[in-house]
């Protein structure tokens, strides 16, 4: 039985989402990880919740807030989950450059919070993620 729930999933995004500190440290541990994939400005380790944090708003700003990610389908063990989203959006300042690609999430969880997280591109999409952000 998992002890992860599709229901804290969907509360840690919300709480990314909402940029508020406070809310984010309720279901990420402050000094988590999440690897961002590709080969562009963007990509890499960010360290903590303040680096994952100024990512994110990076990619509300470099998108006009445009940027979405919605669930496909979740799928979760004891101390993991996975998501299948589908990321889309378009760039600041040039509205018919357009980002529509399908990415999973692994995230480890530990008392409650995710600890580490990795993120991965379907197909082509990785070339069209490091275009879209380049």
């Amino acid at each position: 039985m998992a002890l992860i729930t599709v229901e804290q999933v969907a509360a840690a995004y919300a709480a990314l989402a909402s940029g508020d500190r406070t809310r984010m440290l309720e279901l990420w541990h402050e000094d988590m990880h999440w690897l961002v994939p590709g080969h562009n400005r963007l990509s890499g380790w960010k360290n903590n919740v303040d680096e994952f944090m100024q990512f994110m708003a990076d990619v509300g700003r470099l998108s006009e807030n445009s940027f979405r990610m919605d669930t496909v389908v979740v799928n979760l063990t004891e101390d993991s989950s996975a998501d299948v989203t589908r990321n889309t959006g378009h760039r600041a300042g040039e509205p018919d450059r357009r980002l529509d690609i399908d990415v999973i999430h692994w995230m480890r969880w530990r008392d409650g919070k995710v600890y580490e997280a990795r993120g991965a591109i379907f197909g082509d999409g990785t070339a069209q993620y490091d275009a879209f952000w380049s």
